[in-house]
């Protein structure tokens, strides 16, 4: 009986003896090995084996990339409004033995360091630049973050702001603004819309009152050139009649008193006519010279009879 319990407290000593000798480190976690209270080694993924009593674990650390949800914190900026804005960090140990034996708490150094930073980032803006300056704030954070923690065995991938909450007066401030700004939008793309709307039926009356005036234009070349077509054709009527006329008068070997009568006669013909001017041909200036010479001579008849007849009477 008391060598069955020997051997159990043997073998119960032999378990916890492997259980302080043999480590299994999981993948992607690390292991601190104190020896002596002093640090030893770091134990990486797989089997690992410490001395019992001597040795032992004195953090487990995890090379994962850790995210870090900062309490929303009450920021003033420039123009004094306090707003609250809730952050994310995104960070990764690159140095595990700095990461245990340089601070006393990593998350709450982290921590502590974003709320200082947020607070002097913002500090320097005013309300509109924190809403529209996100990514700007995102990166100086992160830059800022990085520097501070890399003596802690730390890298700060991202930071990330979730959201930033201004007080409800502002809040409601803010809407009305904005509602204003979109009904301003509206109506101006309304009034630019209504011009261009404008513009396009002006241009069409203009293009439409240019095609009309082009066919009028059209319209009445085209008239005077069938008005002008309808003359030549006239005149050359005419003047076939007139060659016509003057082959027959040539064919009936006319004197030259005859040529004088009917030119009188073509010449009264002309003169009933509604032309101011009228051109004498020259064969009539003849006739016309005759009959200006008959008719003197018959007033100096006249006046010899009338003082023939005046001194008879004396």
């Amino acid at each position: 009986m008391e060598g069955f319990i020997f051997l159990i407290v043997l073998l119960a000593i032999i378990f916890l003896i492997a259980f302080k000798t043999i480590k299994v480190v999981k993948q992607s976690e690390v292991y601190i090995i104190e020896r002596l209270g002093k640090f030893h080694k770091i134990a990486d993924a797989g089997l690992t084996i410490i001395i019992p009593f001597i040795d032992h674990v004195r953090s487990v650390v995890s090379l994962k990339q850790q995210t870090m949800d900062i309490p929303p914190q009450g920021v003033i900026t420039k123009d004094n409004v306090t707003i609250t804005i809730d952050t994310v960090v995104f960070y990764k140990i690159t140095d595990p033995a700095k990461a245990v034996y340089e601070i006393q708490s990593l998350k709450k150094g982290i921590e502590y360091l974003a709320i200082t930073t947020i607070r002097d980032i913002v500090g320097k803006m005013d309300l509109d630049e924190t809403f529209s300056s996100r990514d700007a704030i995102n990166d100086k954070l992160r830059i800022i973050l990085d520097e501070a923690t890399d003596q802690w065995g730390c890298k700060i991938d991202r930071v990330e702001i979730k959201d930033i909450t201004p007080p409800a007066d502002i809040r409601d401030a803010m809407e009305k603004q904005m509602n204003a700004e979109r009904n301003k939008r509206a109506l101006i793309l309304q009034a630019e819309g209504e011009r261009q709307s404008a513009i396009t039926l002006a241009e069409g009356k203009k293009e439409a009152a240019i095609l009309e005036a082009e066919a009028d234009k059209e319209a009445k070349i085209r008239r005077a050139a069938g008005e002008a077509e309808a003359i030549k054709k006239v005149a050359e009527a005419k003047a076939q009649e007139i060659h016509v006329v003057y082959d027959a008068m040539m064919k009936a070997n006319p004197n030259d008193k005859l040529v004088q009568l009917k030119s009188l006669e073509a010449l009264k013909e002309v003169a009933n006519g509604d032309a101011n001017k009228i051109f004498i041909p020259f064969e009539a200036t003849g006739a016309l010279a005759g009959l200006g010479s008959a008719a003197e001579a018959l007033k100096d008849g006249k006046k010899a009879k009338k003082s023939q007849i005046i001194d008879i009477e004396e």
